[in-house]
């Protein structure tokens, strides 16, 4: 894969940039800020790009939302160390396509990176963990924060197996306003298509 790493440990990054290096992939720019991130992203169009979430000048979280507005093909990856549950719901929300603790070890990594080459997301185990408890512990509030009525609605009925027209139909609303919200569901869960939403919303307790 063509890779940008964004942090602004350069020690760090350094040390990624090796990793990465060692393990195959093309190194195509690197950068301090998430300013850096975005102009990187609009100029190399990398297929990925590994970024920090606590950045000066502009945070991991702002360059990702911009980024996904602009580029949504490119795969962004948050790599840090935080295990905050609103940082990791946050980034899951705005596109993140996978959400790595820097603590995992480089076996992990590169088998958590051949899971996003496979349209996958890539979770640590630790924050997948967390994820879960969280759910289960305040269900009905994951819920609220993830995906909204309307979306929880054209979700069940995917999941019943009817096609966008027969949700559109059935709901009221135009082709095109499904698709929104399935582009939306897909965005939010990390998944690329509505077998993985389902699965996932199912897994989540979002629908039954």
């Amino acid at each position: 894969m063509r890779i940008i790493v964004v942090d602004s440990h350069s020690l760090f990054r350094d040390g990624i940039v090796s990793l990465l290096l060692s393990g195959g992939h093309e190194i195509v720019g690197q950068g301090n800020n998430g300013i850096e991130a975005v102009k990187l992203a609009d100029t190399l169009e990398p297929d990925l790009i590994l970024m920090d979430m606590q950045m000066p000048v502009m945070s991991g979280l702002a360059a990702l939302k911009s980024i996904k507005a602009e580029h949504p093909t490119i795969k962004v990856v948050m790599l840090t160390v935080s295990e905050d549950e609103k940082d990791i719901i946050d980034a899951i929300r705005a596109g993140a396509d996978g959400y790595l603790l820097k603590q995992i070890n480089s076996t992990e990594f590169f088998q958590l990176l051949e899971r996003l080459e496979r349209g996958e997301p890539a979770i640590s185990s630790s924050v997948a963990m967390r994820l879960y408890k969280h759910i289960g512990q305040a269900s009905s509030r994951f819920k609220s924060d993830v995906l909204s009525e309307r979306e929880l609605d054209v979700l069940r009925l995917v999941a019943a197996g009817r096609s966008n027209h027969a949700v559109a139909e059935r709901l009221s609303v135009s082709d095109n306003t499904v698709k929104y919200h399935l582009k939306n569901i897909m965005q939010k869960l990390s998944v690329s298509n509505r077998a993985e939403a389902v699965k996932i919303a199912i897994q989540m307790g979002l629908i039954e």
